[in-house]
């Protein structure tokens, strides 16, 4: 019996948008306040259908080894038995932008 590779749907901001994509390997990583994703998947390639939206975010990361993501800018990370398709879509609510807070700040500015 195989044992059937964990899958996670990442649904993050970037620069007003949101991208929604899938990974084998989701973890806290190596660098204090961010997640790294990794192994991504996309869906095949087929002659007969060829999603735009899909085949952007694919060239956007086409070589890309894993990606250190902002814990800030993640909406949701999911386990799914079935990957869907990736797109990156715009973020709704008018033109307000979500400023990047840092997650950690020294008391007495720093000095300990």
């Amino acid at each position: 019996m195989s044992k059937k590779q964990t899958l996670y749907k990442v649904v993050f901001m970037n620069q007003g948008k949101v991208y929604e994509l899938y990974a084998c390997s989701v973890t806290n990583g190596d660098l204090f306040g961010f997640v790294e994703i990794e192994a991504l998947v996309f869906g095949e390639r087929s002659s007969v259908v060829v999603d735009p939206g899909e085949e952007k975010i694919k060239s956007e990361f086409a070589n890309v080894k894993r990606s250190f993501l902002p814990m800030h800018s993640i909406l949701r990370i999911d386990e799914v038995d079935k990957q869907g398709a990736s797109k990156i879509s715009k973020l709704e609510g008018g033109n307000v932008a979500q400023f990047p807070m840092p997650l950690y700040t020294p008391k007495d500015g720093g000095t300990d």
